[in-house]
C-alpha cells in the first residue's frame, strides 16, 4: 500500500517536536493535502494538538503496548489521508530499558519504513551541531534520517555558522527556526496542557503558521514522495451494535486511545459521551468507561456534581460493568487531596487520592490474576502508568486484578481494584493487545439482558 509519510524525531525531549509537527501539518494543508497525524508512545496530550491542527483524530503508535504487527496494522488502517505525519517521542533512539532500541521512535520508523527528519536544539552550540547530526545518522546503520531542522537559532550569524558546519556532511537542512518564547506551548506536570482544558485552537494555529514560514515544505514533500510500499490494510469485521457504553469525556477525563474506542465499536458497542462535570444524568447504558485525565484540576466542579457521583456509585452497586483508568480511578475513590484542599469524590473504593511531587512514569508488565470485566482468564498484560498521585489508606481486604513485575501500580506492585463489577487501575491498557474490548462488550451485553 502506498502511504506517503514522514517521522519527526528529536535529539531529546523538549526540542519542539509537537510545535514543529503541527507547523508541518499546517504547511502541508496549505499546499492542498489532507494529513493524518500519529504520535509515537503512550502520550494522550500531544495527539490532541495534532488533531486540532490536522482536523483528523491522531492515533498512537506504541510498540510496547501494541506489538509490531498491531502497530503496523493500525498505521496502515488509519492512514486514510493524502499524507501521514508521525511525531516521535523523547530522543530518537530512546527505547525501553538499558541499551535497547525497543519502542523508540527509531523502532517505529523502521516498522513503518518511514523517512525521518531530525529536530535539533541549536541554542547552545554552533559548528558542533553538525557533529551531533552526523552522530545520530551514524549511530544506527538504519537511521533513516533524511533531513535536519535546527530549532532555537539565536541570530543570523548563528544560523550561518550552523549552515557552514553542515557543508561537510550529506544531510540537508530542512528548516531553521529562530528562538522565540512566544512559540512555546504551555506545560504542566504531565506535559503540555490538554487542549480540552483551554481553547488552544487559535494559539496552535498561530504558532504553526509562524513556524511553517521557517520550513522548506517543498523539500519535506520531496522526502515523502515515492514511499516504500506497506502491506494492504486488513479487513475489519464490524459487529452490529448490541449494547451501549457511556464514556466520560470532558475537561477532566479525556485520555483515551482512539484505537480503544474503535475496538469497542468494532465489537458491537454504541458509545455515548457524557460530562461528569456538567451533565445531570448519564445516558441510558449497559456499561461505563471513565478514562484518564486531570480530575484534580477541576476537582471542585466534580465534587459539586452530586447527582452524577450518586448515579455512578448506584450503578456500580447494581453491578453495571465499569472500567476506569488513572484519573477515572481517582474519581472513584473517597476524595482527592489537591492544593491543600480535600474534595469529595464518588467513594466507591475505600481509599483516598493524594497528589505527590514524584512522577510515576513506567511501562507496566505483569499478570491478570483475577477474572474481571475485561478478562476471562489469567494471562500476561502490558500497559503504562503516568501520574503524580497515589492512593492512601487502601483497605487491606481490597481485591486486585493485576500483579506487576514492572511498574508500581496502586499498592505493592498490584493494580486493578475490583469492587462489584467495576475495575479501576492506574495502568492504561491497549485493548487490542488482548481481547479486552470483546470481553468488556460481552459483559455489557449480559448486563443489558438482566
Amino acid at each position: 500500500m502506498k502511504i506517503p509519510r514522514i517521522v519527526l524525531a528529536g535529539s531529546t525531549s523538549g526540542v519542539g517536536k509537537t510545535s514543529i509537527t503541527c507547523a508541518i501539518i499546517f504547511a502541508l494543508q496549505k499546499k492542498g493535502f489532507s494529513v493524518q497525524p500519529f504520535k509515537v508512545g503512550p502520550d494522550y496530550i500531544d495527539p490532541s494538538y495534532l488533531s486540532i491542527i490536522s482536523k483528523n483524530e491522531a492515533f498512537n503508535l506504541d510498540v510496547w503496548l501494541m506489538g509490531e504487527n498491531h502497530l503496523l496494522e493500525s498505521f496502515v488502517s488509519n492512514s486514510k489521508s493524502d499524507l501521514s505525519v508521525i511525531e516521535g517521542v523523547m530522543g530518537y533512539y530512546d527505547g525501553f530499558g538499558g541499551n535497547s532500541n525497543y519502542a523508540s521512535t527509531q523502532h517505529v520508523a523502521s516498522i513503518t519504513k518511514s523517512p525521518v527528519i531530525l529536530i535539533l536544539d541549536a541554542s547552545k552550540t554552533a559548528r558542533s551541531i553538525a557533529a551531533t547530526a552526523l552522530g545520530f545518522q551514524k549511530f544506527n546503520k538504519n537511521s533513516r534520517i533524511s533531513g535536519i531542522i535546527l530549532n532555537k537559532i539565536a541570530s543570523r550569524k548563528h544560523e550561518i555558522l550552523c549552515r557552514q558546519s553542515f557543508e561537510k556532511i550529506k544531510l540537508p537542512i530542512i528548516g531553521v527556526i529562530y528562538k522565540n518564547t512566544a512559540l512555546n506551548f504551555e506545560s504542566r506536570h504531565l506535559g503540555l496542557i490538554p487542549t480540552k482544558e483551554k481553547n488552544l485552537k487559535s494559539k496552535i494555529e498561530k504558532t504553526s503558521k509562524i513556524i511553517s514560514d521557517s520550513l522548506d515544505i517543498e523539500k519535506i514533500i520531496q522526502i515523502m514522495k515515492n514511499p516504500i510500499l506497506l502491506p494492504k490494510k486488513p479487513k475489519m469485521l464490524m459487529r452490529e451494535p448490541k449494547t451501549t457504553i457511556a464514556v466520560a469525556l470532558d475537561n477532566s477525563f479525556n485520555f483515551y486511545y482512539r484505537d480503544n474506542l474503535q475496538a469497542l465499536r468494532r465489537e458491537g458497542a454504541n458509545l455515548k459521551f457524557f460530562s461528569p462535570i456538567h451533565d445531570k444524568k448519564i445516558p441510558k447504558c449497559d456499561g461505563l468507561y471513565i478514562g484518564g485525565g486531570f480530575p484534580e484540576i477541576l476537582a471542585r466542579l466534580l465534587e459539586k456534581n452530586f447527582v452524577i457521583k450518586k448515579t455512578i456509585k448506584k450503578l456500580s452497586e447494581e453491578n453495571i460493568p465499569i472500567y476506569a483508568e488513572c484519573g477515572g480511578l481517582m474519581y472513584l475513590t473517597k476524595s482527592i487531596d489537591y492544593d491543600n484542599k480535600k474534595f469529595k469524590m464518588i467513594g466507591l473504593f475505600d481509599a483516598e487520592t493524594k497528589m505527590t511531587n514524584k512522577m510515576k512514569l513506567n511501562y507496566t508488565k505483569g499478570r491478570i490474576i483475577s477474572k474481571n470485566i475485561i478478562s476471562d482468564n489469567a494471562h500476561e498484560l502490558r500497559g503504562h502508568e503516568f501520574h503524580y498521585s497515589e492512593l492512601d489508606s487502601v483497605s487491606s481486604d481490597s481485591k486486585f486484578a493485576y500483579e506487576l513485575d514492572v511498574g508500581e501500580g496502586i499498592k505493592n506492585h498490584k493494580d486493578g481494584l475490583i469492587q462489584y463489577n467495576t475495575l479501576a487501575s492506574y495502568g492504561h491498557l491497549y485493548f487490542d493487545s488482548s481481547n479486552y474490548a470483546k470481553i468488556f462488550v460481552k459483559n455489557c451485553i449480559s448486563y443489558s439482558k438482566r
